[in-house]
């Protein structure tokens, strides 16, 4: 079976959890290919429909999975081969854009949503699952707080928040964290940004604790990785993330966006000693990538 992916292009390759994705699925057996668009908005993105198609006439793929709804929307255009397209949050939890996402479920083969809420913001009805994207557990292999530190050059002893974002990302809230984290002594947050994917394993592993205060989120990669890292977690009740890490020891989900009741939570994260359990829970929930993959190799075959 031959997969094109559709996206949107980074610098000549997609978002990593996309590229972490095929990989999964090339060492399953099946042939990928790519089309990245470097367009912005709904008319850049039309503008390469042509292209599309001359990419689609030389590359002969069986299915088309494409990311986000605008490019699910672009992908259903060409009307030759089927397509199943993944909502990743974004553009279901934005108004504007879900008018367009909306077009494309109509549109796709099948439709993948990230978490259960997106569905649910979404109406979808048919044609879909919920399937989150998984994550590379050997790229987030066990390698040690002490031995994570050294690598990065953190100081021992240095207690250490990172944010799950970007600073000026306004979706991600960094004020709420930033007045939380004001409340805690000798306590210093990181902003999670510019980082390769070896130092962010690093800093999971590094990192006292994980804090997330975002206004909308899908399935966040960042919660998935610091799980699967053991990095305890303070969260507000976002996405999936509290499917992600109910009764997980060491990960705690707020009940309200106050910054008093966030920084008690960091307390407790920051006393919490060792590494959380999450290797075990990111296999439970079949979030390896090789588990996603079966699934994806699943629902492609039900679309040829």
């Amino acid at each position: 079976m031959k997969v094109l992916v559709v996206a949107s292009d980074k610098g000549n390759r997609f978002a990593p959890f996309i590229e972490e994705q095929m990989q999964a699925l090339q060492h399953s057996g099946v042939e990928m290919a790519r089309f990245g668009i470097k367009g912005k908005g709904i008319i850049g993105y039309l503008k390469t429909l042509s292209l599309l198609k001359r990419v689609i006439r030389c590359e002969r793929p069986d299915v088309i999975h494409a990311h986000y709804g605008l490019s699910g929307l672009l992908a259903n255009l060409q009307c030759r081969v089927p397509v199943v397209t993944t909502y990743h949050g974004s553009d279901i939890n934005v108004k504007k854009v879900l008018r367009l996402s909306k077009m494309a479920m109509r549109l796709s083969a099948f439709n993948i949503f990230v978490s259960k809420q997106n569905a649910l913001t979404a109406k979808a009805r048919k044609k879909y699952t919920i399937l989150p994207c998984g994550i590379d557990l050997e790229r987030f292999e066990d390698r040690g707080k002490e031995a994570a530190r050294e690598a990065l050059g953190w100081k021992n002893g240095e207690k250490t928040v990172v944010f799950a974002g970007a600073f000026d990302n306004k979706v991600k809230n960094a004020a709420l964290a930033k007045e939380a984290v004001a409340l805690l002594k000798d306590v210093r947050l990181l902003e999670l940004k510019g980082y390769d994917r070896e130092d962010v394993a690093n800093i999971f592993y590094a990192a006292d604790a994980l804090l997330m205060t975002s206004l909308s989120e899908g399935s966040p990669q960042v919660i998935k990785e610091a799980i699967a890292c053991g990095c305890p977690i303070v969260s507000v009740d976002v996405g999936d993330v509290m499917e992600r890490v109910v009764g997980l020891d060491g990960c705690l989900v707020a009940k309200s966006r106050e910054t008093f009741e966030i920084a008690e939570l960091l307390k407790k994260a920051l006393a919490f000693e060792g590494r959380t359990k999450g290797r075990e829970r990111i296999v439970a929930d079949g979030l390896d990538n090789r588990q996603v993959a079966e699934r994806l190799m699943e629902i492609y075959g039900k679309t040829v």
